[in-house]
């Protein structure tokens, strides 16, 4: 079924989020105690508290927001990328969903990242309800058969069918030798650098970097060849 892919009529995404507060302290009495019961649940070897846990609320649509969201997809020879970044995070979804409305509502198109399944697809579709945004038909699941809904996730693709195992973005691409998108920052830096340093054309550049390999490493699973880095256009 892979090989019946029209590469064309698939957006690629890769979404950065960070936490809804700096730190902990930031939190109101109410988020404190709503983030402190969700700590107790987390599992951590050191028994860290609530305090030292909060640097992981980004990874939680209730407690963090996004930040940046890009996307790519082929065009004719191009591999065009854009990317919808910033602090309104409203804004930002509002302009993502306008894209998904206009050029990726057809039956026919697919969303794919890498453990989009477990994060990016969910995590955005929750901020878009928090935010007020109407779901596009895209993110729309409630009531679709397991093949009516058109989401592609590479680290899904490798598992074949083996559940045991986390596969990251980063292994991959050494696997593959695909250029590595890690080279200046990855995941963990994020709430730091949008936090202490506000350098959001970082994590931008970072963002479009991950949606890069994903394109690449699709090709790779279906023998195809790499995306030159000529043809990569950033809009």
């Amino acid at each position: 079924m892979l090989h019946q892919l029209n590469f064309s009529q698939i957006l690629f995404i890769d979404i950065e989020t960070v936490s809804i507060q700096p730190d902990y302290e930031s939190l109101s009495d109410q988020w404190k105690k709503l983030w402190d019961k969700k700590a107790s649940h987390l599992k951590s070897d050191d028994q860290s508290g609530p305090e030292a846990l909060y640097d992981r609320a980004g990874i939680y649509a209730e407690f963090g927001k996004i930040i940046c969201i890009s996307a790519g997809y082929l065009n004719g020879s191009e591999f065009r990328i854009k990317s919808f970044y910033g602090d309104d995070e409203r804004l930002l979804l509002a302009d993502f969903a306008h894209l998904l409305n206009r050029h990726f509502s057809s039956q026919d198109n697919m969303l794919c990242a890498h453990n989009g399944k477990e994060f990016d697809f969910p995590y955005i579709a929750r901020r878009m309800i928090i935010n007020g945004i109407e779901l596009p038909f895209m993110l729309q699941i409630a009531g679709k058969k397991p093949w009516e809904i058109k989401h592609l996730d590479t680290m899904e693709l490798w598992k074949f069918g083996d559940y045991k195992n986390y596969t990251s973005l980063e292994l991959l691409t050494a696997v593959f030798n695909i250029p590595t998108p890690k080279d200046d920052i990855d995941g963990s830096m994020v709430g730091k650098v949008y936090w202490q340093e506000h350098d959001l054309e970082r994590i931008r550049h970072y963002c479009q970097k991950d949606v890069l390999a994903v394109a690449q490493l699709l090709r790779r699973y279906l023998n195809l060849p790499s995306i030159i880095d000529e043809s990569v256009v950033v809009l």
